[in-house]
């Protein structure tokens, strides 16, 4: 097969890594908690910088979790992050999700988190997915929806920013309105069986939307996606000063708030 990986629109600043870094099992993965259990094998795409990944290895310990990503150097973030933990039920594959290198039926759990919006072709990738699963197991998938960002103050400069990501998300290949797609790509996919449900990240009250504006202040001058809206001629180096500053402005007005839709789903093998 092809390789279909969609170029990843974040890379790996650390801005980008700073708030990875914060998703936990539970912040982000709480869907899929009741249904893990001592023992099982789990296999984790698109592993990140690994916080995710951890915590479910330590719920499925002794059983192993399979850490799956698409390059030797993304996939050091997550065996650097198992490594200070402790953490010794981790394996460590380089995989493309459209083509994984696995067994049928390998896996009891197979979990991906922000990982299809990413992809060329995410129906293949749920294809996948199942493959590998053992009947009567379970694929869980939850990804953001952009188009579903709510903020206060709505400055237009961050109106800006949004129609900037969508274009750049999709010139990469990418769909950065996953979350309301993840039901009907399931289906697609072959998955008769399937939990749909939602859940949102608030970032509200100094501490948060301080962190979250900051982030996404740096991120948007330093990141892969900050080069590729400059190299695409999507935005100028000025365009994305003017979005940094906004970013900054809505940090720091006292009332801000933001919050962040996600689309679920728990697939029933």
């Amino acid at each position: 097969m092809p390789d279909k990986q969609a170029v990843y629109t974040h890379g790996h600043h650390e801005s980008v890594l700073r708030s990875h870094r914060w998703r936990t099992a539970e912040n982000s993965a709480a869907y899929l908690l009741p249904h893990l259990r001592p023992g099982m094998t789990l296999l984790d795409v698109g592993a990140g910088p690994g916080t995710i990944t951890a915590d479910l290895a330590a719920r499925v310990a002794p059983g192993r979790v399979t850490a799956v990503e698409v390059t030797a150097d993304a996939l050091a973030l997550a065996r650097a992050e198992a490594a200070a933990r402790g953490q010794d039920n981790i394996d460590f594959v380089v995989a493309d999700v459209h083509a994984l290198d696995f067994p049928d039926a390998s896996f009891d759990v197979v979990h991906a988190h922000q990982v299809l919006q990413h992809v060329a072709d995410p129906v293949q990738a749920l294809r996948e997915m199942r493959r590998v699963c053992r009947p009567g197991g379970v694929v869980a998938a939850r990804d953001s929806d952009y188009a579903g960002f709510t903020w206060h103050p709505r400055l237009p400069e961050l109106d800006e920013w949004m129609a900037l990501y969508q274009k750049v998300a999709r010139n990469n290949g990418g769909e950065p309105d996953a979350g309301t797609h993840l039901y009907s790509w399931a289906r697609a996919a072959g998955f008769t069986d399937i939990t749909p449900s939602a859940a949102a990240w608030c970032f509200a009250g100094p501490r948060d939307r301080t962190w979250w504006g900051e982030m996404w202040a740096e991120r948007v001058l330093n990141s892969d996606m900050a080069a590729q809206a400059v190299a695409s001629a999507a935005a100028t180096p000025e365009d994305l000063h003017r979005l940094s500053t906004a970013w900054r402005t809505w940090s720091t007005t006292p009332d801000a708030s933001l919050l962040i839709p996600h689309g679920e789903i728990l697939c029933r093998r």
